[in-house]
């Protein structure tokens, strides 16, 4: 019998202090699997408190590369990431300027396989790569999206320098992307 206690996440640190990576319990019988993909609860007991107040979801063919993208103070978002169909690379960069990890990422995959989700803390760019033919990611934010105070760092910047695990030659970017400054 399923109790409230049966439906406990694994979390795992990482290398940069505040980026998480979340393992939910997932039962799997004959008819398929289940899992809680989130409970408020839960994350406040064993990640910390957060308002999540906008729900994201990105369909992107095998190569895309998207980031690494963030918004700037006061629009600064927290993000609990996850692969709904598909497997990508997921990569969180401290830009934390007083941080001892600034300039340093993160990167791991994520997949409908695994079921792993990623939390970013506010302060980190983030982004990802498609490695499978299509891939569906869902993201909650913390704060709204703000046009005005979006922004990026160059998804190949070689002081990052970040193994998206494509080759070159399959790198799909959009002109913003392409253009963004360096870290």
């Amino acid at each position: 019998m399923l109790t409230a206690d049966s439906y406990k996440m694994n979390i795992l640190k990482t290398n940069i202090d505040g980026v998480l990576l979340i393992e939910p319990k997932v039962f799997v019988d004959e008819r398929g699997y289940f899992f809680e993909s989130y409970s408020q609860r839960e994350f406040e007991k064993k990640v910390c408190k957060v308002l999540f107040v906008q729900d994201n979801e990105s369909k992107s063919r095998y190569g895309v590369v998207r980031g690494l993208h963030y918004q700037r103070a006061p629009y600064e978002q927290s993000k609990l990431v996850r692969v709904v169909s598909g497997r990508v690379l997921d990569v969180a960069v401290d830009i934390r300027p007083d941080s001892p990890t600034y300039g340093e990422h993160v990167a791991t995959v994520l997949s409908d396989e695994n079921k792993r989700q990623l939390f970013i803390p506010r302060g980190f760019a983030h982004g990802f790569a498609v490695l499978s033919d299509v891939a569906l990611f869902q993201y909650k934010c913390d704060n709204y999206y703000a046009p005005g105070y979006e922004a990026a760092i160059r998804w190949d910047d070689p002081k990052l320098a970040i193994d998206w695990m494509l080759p070159l030659k399959d790198i799909i970017l959009s002109e913003k992307d392409k253009n963004s400054p360096l870290l």
